[in-house]
């Protein structure tokens, strides 16, 4: 469960008094907390302690991420000349990340560790919009007002994905996953020009690592059979779309099921054991209509929920998977 570490007391106090960028740059800091949920919960894989905006960051674009806030960028992209802070990134770059993998993974054992990396498009939107944004209007107009600018800027992106990837990868990552958060303001024909393109040059470039490819975003469910064809081996899907409903837009084209990752909604952890079960037990009938399901919340973890909830989700989870 993404995100699952920062509603732990035990993230809180080894976090406290350092920033997000400065403990993803520290391998002591990104092994612990890494660990921190498996130890905790049992889950089946480990997430990567990271920031999509770590690599923006490690080639020089001036950006801070604000408590409360999110990434803030100080120069936003506004034209092509902007581009050049945004230069590839290369393993010497965030060698850092390379040491925590590689920790990660001796530490781990047999347990999958995940790796990440933001999708072009979610990427883009901080640079452009120079921070979060609710409607992504600046980046919409970018889009359209100068698609040259912005095919370049993403094309770009897609280069500093992969490259990110691939030394997550090669450090010995079990699998990776691209996030495109924000993905879902987007209309199809809109996701289909501009996006996946751009999404699809990742995944092909890292298919011969032969690592599973996963692929997520957030009101993503007009997009879902767009963001399969972009190439990834398992789709993410938000709580707002049934999975059983999910698998059948993906594969309405034709295209072959595809495993699928989701999708209970964060906020009923907070709704009590009678209500939370129920749901597990309706997400987990639903995610049998694909050839694979791997259960998971349909966003991150909030930060104010109670680590023996999601101690619970687990167990059952595994109770009631082993049962069926």
């Amino acid at each position: 469960m993404r995100q699952a570490g920062r509603s732990l007391p035990e993230y809180r106090a080894i976090r406290e008094g350092i920033t997000m960028l400065e403990s993803c740059r520290r391998p002591d800091l990104v092994v612990e907390i890494t660990l921190q949920p498996v130890r905790r919960y049992g889950v089946d894989a480990a997430i990567f302690y990271s920031d999509i905006v770590l690599p923006l960051k490690a080639v020089g674009v001036d950006l801070e991420i604000k408590p409360g806030v999110g990434p803030v960028v100080a120069s936003p992209v506004r034209s092509l000349g902007d581009l050049e802070a945004v230069r590839p990134v290369t393993p010497a770059d965030v060698s850092y990340v390379t040491e925590s993998v590689q920790q990660l993974v001796s530490e781990l054992g047999a347990t999958p560790l995940i790796g990440f990396a933001g999708a072009p498009f979610t990427v883009a939107s901080y640079l452009v919009e120079g921070g979060p944004s609710k409607d992504h209007a600046k980046t919409k107009a970018l889009m359209h007002g100068d698609p040259g600018l912005w095919h370049a800027l993403a094309d770009r992106l897609a280069d500093v994905a992969i490259a990110y990837l691939s030394v997550q990868i090669e450090a010995g990552a079990s699998a990776i996953q691209l996030f495109d958060s924000w993905a879902g303001a987007l209309s199809p024909r809109d996701y289909e020009e501009f996006v996946q393109p751009h999404s699809a040059k990742v995944f092909a470039a890292l298919a011969s690592y032969g690592v599973p490819r996963l692929h997520f975003g957030v009101n993503t469910g007009e997009l879902l059979s767009l963001m399969s064809a972009a190439g990834a081996d398992v789709v993410g899907v938000d709580w707002r779309v049934p999975l059983d409903e999910a698998v059948r837009r993906i594969t309405a084209d034709g295209t072959p099921p595809k495993p699928v990752q989701g999708n209970l909604d964060p906020a009923l952890l907070f709704a009590g054991w009678n209500a939370l079960e129920p749901e597990i037990d309706r997400i987990l009938t639903e995610g049998r209509a694909a050839p694979g399901h791997i259960f998971n919340l349909g966003h991150g973890v909030p930060p104010t929920t109670d680590p023996e909830v999601l101690h619970q989700v687990v167990q059952a989870v595994h109770t009631k998977s082993t049962r069926t």
